[in-house]
C-alpha cells in the first residue's frame, strides 16, 4: 500500500522505493512518534543533514501498545505516517509490522542497507542500533535529546493516560 505521494509504504514494498545511492546517504531512524512535538521535529531534522534520504521505521500499533500501555498509542500507524510526511525533513515513511524480535528488525534493516542509524542518546535499544549499524556497513549517529515533554508526558496532560 502507497499514499499518492508515495512517501508511505508497507514493509514488503520497500524496495521498489529505496533511492540509489547515488542520491545521498540513506539515513534510517525508527520509533513510535505517537505524539508529534518539537523534540521529534529536532531529532529527525538532525537526523537527517543536508543533502541525506531520511527513511523512518514506523512502529505498529500493536508494538506501542505492548511499550506503552493499553491507553497508546493516540494516533493509529496510518496517522502517524500521515503527519509524518507532511514534514520536509522525512522522505520515505516504512509502516512495519508487529516485529517480536531484534533479528525481525535486522532483517528489514539489511534490505535498507543505510549509511547511518540516527538515534537519540537515551534509545533504550542503542547497542543494537549500533550492531545493525556495523552489520549494514554504517555508522550510529548519535543525536542529543531536546529538552521538551515526552510524548507519554503530553498524554497525561492531554488526559489520554
Amino acid at each position: 500500500m502507497v499514499n499518492p505521494m508515495g512517501r508511505i509504504v508497507d514493509s514488503q514494498d520497500l524496495k521498489r522505493f529505496l533511492p540509489e545511492k547515488s542520491k545521498g546517504k540513506i539515513v534510517l531512524a525508527g520509533g513510535s512518534f505517537d505524539i508529534l512535538h518539537i523534540g521529534h521535529v529536532k531529532f529527525l531534522s538532525e537526523a537527517k543533514g543536508a543533502e541525506d534520504y531520511l527513511i523512518i521505521l514506523l512502529e505498529s500499533d500493536q508494538k506501542v501498545k505492548k511499550l506503552k500501555g493499553s491507553h497508546r498509542p493516540v494516533f493509529s500507524q496510518r496517522e502517524r505516517a500521515e503527519m509524518l510526511a507532511a514534514l520536509t525533513s522525512v522522505d520515505l515513511i516504512v509502516l512495519i509490522p508487529m516485529m517480536e524480535n531484534d533479528a525481525d528488525y535486522l532483517n528489514l534493516v539489511m534490505k535498507i542497507k543505510p549509511d547511518i542509524i540516527a538515534v537519540t542518546e537515551n534509545d533504550p535499544e542503542i547497542e543494537n542500533k549500533r550492531r545493525q549499524a556495523r552489520e549494514a556497513g554504517g555508522e550510529l549517529k548519535i543525536i542529543l535529546l531536546t529538552k521538551t515533554f515526552s510524548t507519554s508526558k503530553l498524554a497525561k496532560i492531554v488526559g489520554v493516560e
